[in-house]
């Protein structure tokens, strides 16, 4: 079988500078991290809070920089793009799905799936995103708003918003990690069910054992470095 890589970070370092009154600390919470992943896969990120998970996440998506080292993207460079190119290759290329939803209180269900179809300017933004509210159970409730919708019914919303784009990769940061159990596992179900049918990359973050052993790999990030587990 012939794999193609899709994400490519290559001796990642990030560090952050806290200051107090007497002297300033570099802390470095990645060091020389490097990380293939295959154009399809699945893979979950998991690590003890505060181990970085969601710093890696934030730089394979572009949405900060590495102090050192490099992401590539499809075999193009990203990490070294402005701030305007990496968004141009989100908006292009990633779907994201958020422990906290991200909707926007003053939009509709289908209009928080619409906008980022509308900000690529999608000829069938509307047609695309209530197939996407259909697919996720949502037909009937297109019309609320956020605060009208159950937390399990808001991460409904953000998968469809994220799948609606059609995106290559999906970043998916704690998505059940506001729900109870029940409707964590509905979440899930959904997540994997709308990647299979796509064939988009999945890299997730969690801290649910359940939900990582759903992923083809698992790597455990740990004193700033990925460690590959085997399944058993």
């Amino acid at each position: 079988m012939q794999y193609t890589p899709i994400i490519q970070a290559q001796d990642l370092f990030y560090e952050i500078l806290t200051t107090n009154i007497h002297h300033n600390n570099q802390i470095r919470i990645l060091q020389g991290l490097n990380l293939t992943i295959q154009t399809g896969e699945q893979v979950a990120i998991i690590g003890s809070s505060g181990s970085g998970k969601s710093t890696l996440l934030s730089l394979l998506a572009g949405l900060d920089v590495p102090t050192r080292g490099n992401v590539q993207i499809q075999n193009m460079p990203f990490s070294s793009l402005d701030e305007d190119g990496r968004a141009a290759q989100r908006a292009k290329s990633m779907g994201f799905v958020f422990q906290s939803f991200q909707l926007l209180p003053s939009l509709t269900a289908l209009e928080n799936v619409m906008l980022p179809l509308q900000l690529k300017n999608a000829p069938d933004a509307k047609v695309l995103s209530l197939e996407a509210l259909n697919k996720v159970g949502l037909s009937q409730r297109t019309q609320h708003y956020p605060k009208q919708l159950s937390g399990g019914e808001q991460q409904r919303v953000a998968i469809a918003r994220a799948f609606a784009t059609q995106p290559a990769i999906l970043f998916a940061d704690e998505p059940t990690g506001n729900l109870d159990n029940a409707t964590g596992q509905i979440i899930i179900e959904l997540l994997f069910s709308m990647n299979a049918e796509t064939g988009t990359t999945l890299v997730l973050v969690t801290h649910d054992i359940h939900l990582a052993n759903r992923c083809q790999r698992q790597l455990k990030l740990e004193n700033g470095v990925l460690n590959e587990l085997i399944k058993a």
